[in-house]
């Protein structure tokens, strides 16, 4: 009876403390309050309160929705998404039909190209273009001299022509993957009922795919809708919303930025209803079919076989263009923000003269970002896959906002939330580094999680059986196995988080200011050579780890979407 007795407070304080996954849990629900939804439901209380009378309302709303100046950068905001994202689907869906359906000599090239397309900032992309058909463009000056009226980069048309060049690997990937897993017997019955080539693509493939092609839709509009580089130097007066919402937290940073926030509130409703409208469209058809009879690709006569590989080679060097350039422009003489002809390094001595500190940061917030990301990823996935409750469906869900809050939005809920006691960090690198890892979170998670369902639960619950508590078996066993998804997981976030400008715009100072942001101070005064010198050494250190992730990821460019 003592036995019992004495039992009882030892069994009650064993089932009393909470288990290893339990405190991460917790630890993870915390992180998340406190550095995501915090700041998003700053900006959004911000955005009800008026900045003169204080008084709680829509007269924010109200005057964003029926002001010219703001109802012009709507407009603009939602012509550049959905062209950008049409453009987008003009250049990747044949692409991908052309290489899904044909045998391309070199189609591994523009595959490796695209994914360093889409891995290189869009603002690169913007300025480089000014190199060629900027008023005083190299492309530009030649036209002129055979006097031909070269047309216009600035405006809307260049920005649409920017992201539509930037952002068509998101439709290529993922529709050419699509095509390739189809059942090419719905093909065949078109076509044995008379169907033309274009009305079976029309009719019968093009809807097949239609998940893939619209989820990469979205993410070409929800990108360019949030974009802030392209539209502030190639705009020339066009207005959007990032640009005003910037331009307003900087003429608010007195006070507090009530208009900045509501125009970034209204930057997330079009986002988030451009995920509604996606996915109503897609629950009203099944597009399920059986993964047997896959497509495979035919040879082409020699007239076809030219067109086809001009066409696929043509999009992948335009869009590759822009880097060329850059890499280009990085080696030509100057005489300070003056080209002198003949070529040499004195950009790139200027940058290791002058911006050292910019260099530094940029790999030391990006590196320290990626850290914790690789840390949090792997805890957070094996929640989000073993742990399988509200709780966990939850963080899963919450881990797909950063994909669409814009930077501005994020930098802007940051600086609202995070400026007063005991969490005064506004104006230092931590803010900047936890922004950024926030941003990127999702990468690693996404790739860690894919990769840990195809691990049996089964090998954790032998160790377990064996002895092992449940955080050793987490870093003896699920951690090596789960390693190449931790890799792939962290050089993604390592590429989007070395790249970052719209977050890091509003947040940076002098001490804390990093690669991007001087690119982008640059271009804006003019200072094209060592612009090009910055923008060479992002490239370089983005293609390096595109090359390592093709090395370690089976699936290859598919981890890129």
């Amino acid at each position: 009876m003592s036995d019992v007795a004495s039992a009882a407070p030892r069994t009650a304080l064993r089932f009393g403390k909470p288990g290893f996954w339990t405190v991460i849990t917790v630890l993870a629900v915390l992180l998340l309050a406190v550095f995501l939804v915090l700041p998003i439901a700053n900006v959004l209380a911000i955005s009800f309160f008026d900045a003169t009378t204080g008084s709680f309302g829509l007269s924010n709303y109200w005057q964003v929705l029926t002001r010219r100046f703001y109802t012009l950068a709507l407009w603009n905001t939602i012509v550049i998404g959905v062209l950008g994202m049409l453009g987008a689907c003009l250049l990747g869906i044949p692409l991908a039909f052309c290489t899904s359906r044909y045998r391309i000599r070199g189609r591994a090239i523009i595959a490796t190209f695209a994914v360093l397309v889409l891995c290189a900032p869009p603002f690169i992309g913007a300025y480089a273009w000014i190199m060629l058909f900027g008023s005083n463009g190299a492309v530009t000056n030649v036209l002129k001299t055979l006097g031909i009226a070269a047309p216009t980069i600035y405006g809307i048309p260049g920005i649409v022509m920017v992201f539509s060049l930037k952002f068509f690997p998101y439709i290529f990937l993922m529709t050419e993957n699509a095509l390739n897993t189809i059942n090419k017997s719905y093909e065949d019955a078109a076509e044995n009922l008379g169907c033309t080539a274009f009305q079976r693509f029309y009719k019968v493939t093009l809807p097949l795919v239609f998940p893939a092609v619209s989820t990469g839709a979205i993410i070409c509009f929800v990108l360019s809708i949030a974009d802030f580089g392209t539209p502030a130097i190639l705009g020339r007066g066009i207005r959007t919303l990032s640009t005003i919402a910037y331009a307003q937290y900087t003429s608010e940073m007195s006070g507090t930025p009530t208009m900045a926030v509501t125009v970034s509130m209204l930057m997330i409703a079009i986002s988030m209803a451009a995920l509604l409208l996606q996915r109503r469209i897609l629950s009203k058809r099944r597009y399920a079919s059986a993964l047997t009879n896959r497509p495979v690709k035919k040879s082409m006569t020699p007239l076809k076989s030219v067109l086809v590989h001009g066409f696929c080679y043509l999009i992948v060097f335009l869009a590759m263009l822009p880097a060329f350039t850059v890499v280009y422009t990085s080696f030509l003489a100057t005489s300070g923000p003056v080209f002198t002809g003949g070529f040499g390094l004195g950009s790139y001595a200027r940058i290791l003269r002058d911006s050292p500190q910019a260099i530094y940061n940029s790999f030391l917030f990006a590196l320290a970002a990626v850290a914790l990301i690789a840390i949090v990823s792997g805890l957070l996935s094996f929640i989000v896959v073993r742990r399988d409750n509200v709780v966990s469906g939850s963080l899963d869900l919450l881990l797909m906002v950063p994909y669409l809050i814009p930077g501005v939005v994020m930098a802007i809920g940051y600086v609202a939330t995070f400026r007063h006691p005991p969490l005064d960090i506004t104006g230092t690198a931590i803010i900047i580094v936890i922004l950024v890892f926030i941003r990127r979170l999702p990468y690693g998670v996404r790739s860690t999680t894919s990769i840990l369902r195809q691990i049996k639960p089964s090998i954790e619950e032998a160790a377990i059986n064996l002895g092992a508590s449940p955080a050793k078996t987490f870093l003896s066993v699920t951690v090596p196995l789960m390693m190449p998804g931790l890799i792939i997981g962290s050089l993604m976030s390592f590429i989007t988080a070395i790249n970052e400008l719209s977050s890091t715009l509003i947040l940076y100072t002098a001490r804390t200011i990093t690669m991007p942001v001087l690119i982008y101070v640059q271009v804006i005064d003019g200072e094209f050579g060592t612009a090009a010198a910055l923008s060479t050494l992002l490239l370089l250190s983005t293609g390096l780890c595109v090359f390592i992730v093709f090395r370690f990821s089976e699936s290859k460019e598919a981890a890129f979407v």
